[in-house]
């Protein structure tokens, strides 16, 4: 078996409620999507979310790194050796993170096709099926308020509430949201690098009577000093999100103690076999592991959500970023029942693009 061809091409989605967090407002999202087709007639597909505040990269960009590189690097080789093919990959990929993870997904979704087996059961198959966090942006206290009890009605258990501009109002939002959706919701915050020490401090013990269940990169990222403090300063668990981009930041901040719990998103790690790795790190370091997203295609979600399905210490999910997603030509690659995902348990991905 070799690859006989390779095809990417852009999909500009918009969003059906655009949302706004600490650094930006986002009203839709392109993604790249990538089939690999094989001599024996199997196709894998992968996708990539370029996004320029995290990944550093563009729909262009990565467009140009496909047919750059990709593409000719991968033409002609062997499918069934994705660990000697990204490792080729890797060096001239090192910054063009959601690339090199659609090439991954796709690579891993042959596999699968070929063992006739879905992912998360190639990697391991500790579960069958995980609870996802549903994000709600920054937005005035009475939406906030509404979209919570909303979201909840929906069937979600877990929400995850954007922050990070005013520490004061966040509080009341947290407080508000928490007395309309009672007790036995989860309810996680992300304040998306806009605070500082003193406010994360503040923020934490003034929403203690809420039981947040925990604190997302509250400080800027290129100050992981400043999130150890925080780790260290309060009662609940602070995660690193864009402090952690690849397996080296996985190693400091697991060796210097700088956080208890880390966002592993695939498309800023560059796919399913650098999180696998960035995760035995992670486990070794008694760090509990998030698998989070970009605003992405429900097939990146499938991808994320496999995954997280292998491993037993990838305890919690952020896998949301395709809910509110207009005409994503991978609908359907993940299963959404009451805040729970599902795979659809077909081989690999578990799912086929239309053609």
């Amino acid at each position: 078996m070799r690859i006989s061809h390779l095809q990417a091409w852009q999909v500009r989605m918009r969003l059906a409620e655009p949302y706004i967090i600490a650094y930006e407002t986002i009203e839709s999202a392109t993604n790249i999507f990538l089939a690999v087709q094989t001599t024996s007639g199997v196709t894998g597909y992968g996708c990539a979310a370029p996004d320029l505040e995290v990944t550093g990269e563009t729909p262009e960009s990565v467009l140009e790194v496909f047919k750059e590189t990709i593409q000719p690097s991968l033409q002609g080789s062997d499918p069934l050796r994705p660990a000697l093919l990204l490792e080729r990959l890797k060096p001239s990929l090192q910054a063009h993170s959601s690339a090199l993870a659609m090439a991954d997904m796709a690579l891993h979704d042959i596999l699968g096709k070929v063992a006739g087996l879905p992912i998360h059961k190639l990697f391991g198959g500790f579960r069958d099926r995980i609870k996802t966090s549903v994000t709600i942006g920054i937005l005035p206290l009475g939406q906030t308020v509404a979209k919570a009890k909303d979201l909840v009605a929906k069937g979600f258990k877990v929400l995850k509430i954007k922050g990070g501009r005013n520490v004061e109002q966040d509080i009341d939002k947290v407080m508000k949201v928490r007395e309309a959706v009672g007790k036995s919701i989860a309810l996680r915050f992300d304040a998306n690098q806009g605070y500082s020490v003193e406010e994360s401090l503040r923020f934490v013990e003034a929403t203690r009577p809420a039981k947040i269940e925990l604190l997302e990169q509250p400080t800027p990222k290129g100050q992981p000093d400043l999130l150890g403090r925080v780790a260290s300063g309060v009662h609940i668990p602070v995660m690193a999100d864009e402090s952690l981009m690849n397996l080296r930041d996985a190693f400091r901040l697991a060796k210097r103690d700088l956080a208890d719990m880390v966002n592993v998103k695939l498309m800023k790690v560059g796919g399913i076999s650098e999180a696998l790795q960035i995760n035995a790190v992670a486990r070794s370091a008694n760090l509990e592991v998030m698998v989070g997203c970009m605003d992405e295609a429900a097939l990146g979600i499938a991808a994320g959500l496999h995954f997280a399905l292998a491993r037993p210490n990838v305890v919690y999910a952020d896998l949301d970023g395709h809910l509110d997603l207009i005409d994503d030509p991978s609908a359907g690659a993940v299963i959404l029942r009451d805040g729970v995902l599902f795979p659809t348990n077909n081989p690999g991905l578990g799912f086929d693009l239309p053609d």
